[in-house]
């Protein structure tokens, strides 16, 4: 029987066998600043035809859970996994180009360790930690959608929305 030692993961070691990214404490280009913090298209994974991009997005706690913000996609959904901690995630359906999502939003608490996929047209963004300071997701999608295929829009005054501390039954 043959005994082998292990190396530490490198770049450079590892570089003939593929690509790694921390997501917990991700290095690199990043858009945006805290409370959020989008590290893009860290580790690429070839699937057919395809390219999955793997990006994290640190989202830290806001003083107030207001939502003003929501984009889209219109060719891909996009795949999350809250990894460290739970999450309140807001979504709205798809609707007409031109419409705005802000009276059909809904938020869903995300337990960490939950993988969300959205359709592609699905209103979404950053949203808020739940119960801790801080929340490392996991992002898959397509390589630059967020240069490529990302429709962004800003709510102002009365339709920015408050997000309370109260489970909806049903």
């Amino acid at each position: 029987m043959r005994s082998v030692g292990y190396r530490k993961l490198t770049r450079d070691a590892f570089a003939p066998y593929g690509a790694f990214a921390s997501i917990m404490d991700p290095q690199g280009e990043k858009l945006g600043e805290p409370p959020v913090e989008f590290y893009r298209d860290m580790v690429q994974q070839y699937v057919g035809n395809s390219t999955v991009s793997y990006s994290a997005c640190v989202v830290r706690e806001k003083k107030e859970w207001i939502i003003d913000i929501a984009e889209y996609h219109d060719h891909t959904s996009e795949a999350i996994i809250c990894l460290d901690g739970d999450y309140l995630m807001h979504v709205a359906p798809a609707c007409p180009v031109g419409e705005e999502p802000w009276d059909s939003l809904e938020v869903f608490l995300v337990p960490k360790g939950t993988m969300v996929v959205t359709r592609p047209g699905v209103w979404h963004q950053a949203g808020f930690p739940y119960g801790c300071s801080e929340v490392h997701i996991l992002c898959a999608l397509p390589e630059r959608t967020y240069v490529n295929d990302c429709v962004v829009k800003t709510a102002a005054g009365d339709k920015r929305v408050r997000v309370i501390d109260e489970l909806i039954q049903g």
